[in-house]
């Protein structure tokens, strides 16, 4: 899927529901709810610890571990299928929108 110019990191923060098995099934952004139509598909990345000053007490848990989902939405049920890149920080409850991708543009 191709990237729009206006793909730009965005780092905005956003609302996610999750399933009880911890599955996202919407994201409030920007006033509106999109809900997940496919299936999401989660990883996780390292954050560079070494090049922080972040310091935490031992046995706080995991530091370096960046969770992702990446996930298909609409608005409605008929309506055009957008890509949202989201991520949480370690230690932190709030998940950020980091990118959209529009499926249009991958036909172009």
């Amino acid at each position: 899927m191709a990237r729009t110019a206006s793909d730009n990191a965005l780092d905005v923060p956003v609302q996610v529901r999750f399933t009880a098995k911890g599955i996202p099934l919407a994201v409030r952004y920007d006033g509106r709810i999109w809900a997940v139509a496919a299936e999401p598909v989660r990883w996780f990345t390292r954050a560079d610890w070494w090049n922080t000053n972040k310091r935490a007490p031992v046995g706080c848990g995991d530091l370096v571990s960046i969770e992702h989902w990446q996930l298909q939405v609409r608005l409605t049920s008929t309506s055009a299928l957008r890509t949202f890149e989201l991520r949480r920080d370690p230690l932190s409850e709030q998940w950020l929108l980091a990118a959209i991708t529009d499926a249009g543009a991958a036909a172009a």
